[in-house]
Order: C-alpha cells, then structure tokens, then sequence
C-alpha cells in the first residue's frame, strides 16, 4: 500500500528508542513511486527501512515517514554461469541462502545475521568474518536501482552514475529509495564448514592468531571475555574456518531454537551474571578447542538461534559500540579499551574483536578500514552507560579511527565527522527528500 499509516511502537534492534512513526508497506515495485510521491505530497521527510537489525536511530524517522521494503522480496534474475543475482531490495538473507547454497553458491560477504534483506545490506555496506579476503558486500554489488524523491529511477553500477554509486554504498539509505540490487556471488563445495577454535590468554595471544591464521583461512574471528582484568585481559577464543571441499550439499536449517517471550529483567544483566557467563563460555571453549565440521548457521548465525535475543536487555534496551581503529595503534588502543570496559564493570557476553584488511570499499561511509574491529553490548544504565562509551569514544578518536553507524544511536558529531572525512562528500548526494535520526544528529555542524 502506498498510504501512510500511524505505528505507535517502531523500533530498531537495540530497543533504546521506541517512536510512533508514519508507515507505508508496499509490495510491489510500481508501487513505489506512488509511495514516495505520496510521501513528499505529505510534507514527510522518507527512509527505507528492512528488518531493522540496525542498533541504533539509522532506521529511526519519527519526524517523517518509513517505507517498509519487505514485502520486496523477489528474485528477479538468477544467472549461475555468471554467478550474478539480481533481486528486489526487501529479499532476506534467510531466504536467498535457502536458495543459493543447495545450488552451490554463497553470499560473498555475510554479516552475523541472516535476518537482513539486500538492501540494507548495501545502505550499511555490511561485513563479515572474512573482510580480510573480500572486504565490504559492497564490492560485490554489480548493479543496483534506485529511485530518488523527484520521481527520477536510475540505475548505479561503478560506471553509470559512479559517484551517486559510491554515496548510496554505506549511504545509510539517504541517497534515495535502493529498489533492487544485483550482487556477484561466490561458488562453494559444500554447505559445511571446516572450524578450529583456539582458546588464546590475552590481547597478545589474539594479534597472533590473527597475523598466523589470515593467509590460510577465509574467515577468522574470536569472542572475548570482556571483563577480564590483568594478565587475563582480553583473552577469548579465537575462531578460523573455510568452506569444507566436502560435506552435505544441504543447508543446516538454521531454526531458531528457543525465543525470547518478553524483556528480562533489568537487574539479571548484571557484572555478576556476565562475569559467571563469560567465565563458564571460555572454560566450555578450551574444552571444545580444536578442529571441527560444522553446518554454515552455527558458524555464521549462531545468534540466530535465540529469537528476540535482543530482550535479554531488559525494556531499556542496549547500546552496540562497534570501533575500528588502525595498525599503527591497534594494540594499544585495543588494551586501553578493553581495560576501560573491564574497570567499569559494564560488559556483556557478546564481544567480538577481529582484523579488518586492505580491501578497499567503494563507498564513501563504509565502515571498515585496516585495523581491528572491537563490537560488544552494553545494556542500557543511562549516564553510566553514556559515560563509558563517552570515555571509548576519546580513546577511537585519539587513535584515528570511528565507528559503526549501523550499530551506533549516541555517536558525538564530531566523532562522526573526524573519522569519516568524506561525509561532507557524501552529503551532496542526499536526496533532500530522505533523512534519519542518524542523519540529523552526526550532520551538524
């Protein structure tokens, strides 16, 4: 439908912010131009928006209006010879790997949840285990459409339109409407995957890791104990893997085995709980250590397999803090991070610390850059919570590097624009009929 309707309770993942906003669902593609028009007619500034796994307010426009794209979620060409699919922009993960794996084809980039369509894998320009071997999804992405707030349809590749391309990849859906995307795939063997988990001490143990393990495996990431202290700071276990040349050609099925009937406790994410958690997690991890085949969700998606697992926060909600910053300092500003959240006492049994690569992004907000990545929650204690993220976003800013807006909803102006220094690039290629809460807070000068 092309119509605008009232929603009292529109969130993102994290849960921090819950607005009423104005809603248009249509599901078909001719649609879409008379829910944009009908939109603007109606003084509304628009955003597109997917599943909303986003954590924070770049999928949040309460002043204006959302248009709801999953009922978008068509296949519209599929080529295996050329290993290119071009789908509508609502498409799920979850669905598109129901297709592609039993054929023998993977995404080329996934993040670390399948409940995300095509289009918002673009507009973040997301990543995955294996940015190191082929960077963002963006790069992947061969073709696009995208229908702007005057009515005009274009479609962007690196060669038509290539700025307005690089804007709209990790563009935050702020250049306009992405109406269906054609993405290059890549060939697998099977649906398994060859893992080995290796427990590791502390920050040392996981740079090691990382430099030993980045030419022979595809994909590498670690979990860490976040609370840790001391000698034991930073440590976690180290996780590394490939497509399995052998296994069933069947995707595992990926269903969610418990879900979440309603918001926890304030009180039960405590140091206390998160501490025993993490502990009990490593302990369980050295156990396990070692060489193992594995289904692709498990490894992929294991959170997947708890339903609303975003609940276990409470009713206010969680603040993701995802940084990069760059080889010159990582070591140090990883150590002085992870001391800081430590010290606080404010974790969470969900941090993950990776290296990121070289490869290059084609877009101009993309997160990712060289260095290492450091992502974890933080459940919503208001000035306390803001205080440390405040107290990481010196030691990100010091060290040259910046943060996820994917996963931001608090993130300084300053910080924003000091770590993305093509922003005001970027801002010339905003549909001026598109905005978010993102947008209006990280774009002041």
């Amino acid at each position: 439908m092309t119509d605008f309707a009232r929603e009292e309770d529109f969130r993102s993942w994290g849960n921090v912010v819950q607005a009423a906003h104005a809603v248009a669902r249509p599901f078909w593609r001719d649609q879409l131009t008379a829910t944009v028009s009908t939109g603007r007619q109606q003084g509304l500034a628009l955003l597109a928006t997917g599943l909303r796994r986003s954590y924070g307010d770049s999928v949040l426009n309460p002043a204006g209006g959302m248009i709801d794209m999953t009922g978008l979620d068509r296949i519209i060409a599929f080529d295996p010879d050329r290993r290119l699919l071009r789908a509508e922009a609502g498409l799920p993960l979850h669905t598109l790997l129901d297709l592609l794996v039993r054929r023998g084809f993977f995404p080329p980039v996934t993040p670390g949840t399948r409940y995300v369509t095509l289009g918002g894998a673009v507009a973040n320009d997301v990543h995955g285990k294996n940015h190191h071997v082929n960077g963002t999804f963006g790069r992947w992405v061969r073709l696009l459409g995208l229908l702007r707030s005057n009515g005009e349809e274009l479609q962007l590749s690196p060669t038509e339109h290539p700025d307005l391309f690089a804007a709209t990849i990790g563009g935050l859906g702020l250049t306009g409407l992405i109406t269906w995307v054609e993405l290059e795939l890549t060939p697998i063997d099977s649906a398994s995957m060859d893992v080995e988990n290796i427990p590791f001490d502390g920050v040392d143990g996981f740079f090691a890791l990382a430099r030993e393990s980045e030419g022979n495996f595809d994909y590498t990431v670690s979990w860490i104990d976040c609370l840790a202290a001391g000698p034991s700071l930073g440590r976690g276990i180290f996780s590394r893997a490939n497509h399995s040349e052998s296994g069933s050609p069947l995707p595992d099925r990926g269903n969610t085995r418990f879900s979440m009937p309603l918001d926890a406790p304030q009180f039960a994410m405590n140091r206390h709980t998160i501490n025993a958690f993490n502990a009990a997690y490593f302990r369980n991890g050295k156990r396990k250590s070692g060489p193992a085949r594995v289904g692709i969700h498990p490894f992929f998606y294991p959170l997947d397999s708890i339903g609303r697992w975003n609940r276990l926060y409470g009713k206010k909600g969680m603040y993701q803090y995802q940084s990069v910053v760059p080889p010159s300092v990582q070591y140090d500003a990883t150590k002085e991070m992870l001391a800081a959240i430590s010290a606080s006492g404010q974790g969470s049994f969900l941090a993950v610390l990776k290296t990121f690569g070289d490869e290059l992004s084609p877009g101009l907000l993309s997160f990712p850059m060289e260095g290492t990545t450091l992502a974890l929650d933080f459940p919503n204690r208001g000035e306390e919570t803001l205080r440390l993220m405040a107290r990481l976003d010196e030691i990100v800013l010091a060290a040259g590097g910046r943060l996820y807006p994917a996963k931001d909803g608090r993130m300084p102006a300053r910080l924003f624009q000091a770590g993305y220094p093509a922003w005001q690039a970027f801002s010339k290629h905003v549909d001026s009929g598109f905005s978010s809460l993102f947008w209006q807070r990280v774009s002041q000068m």
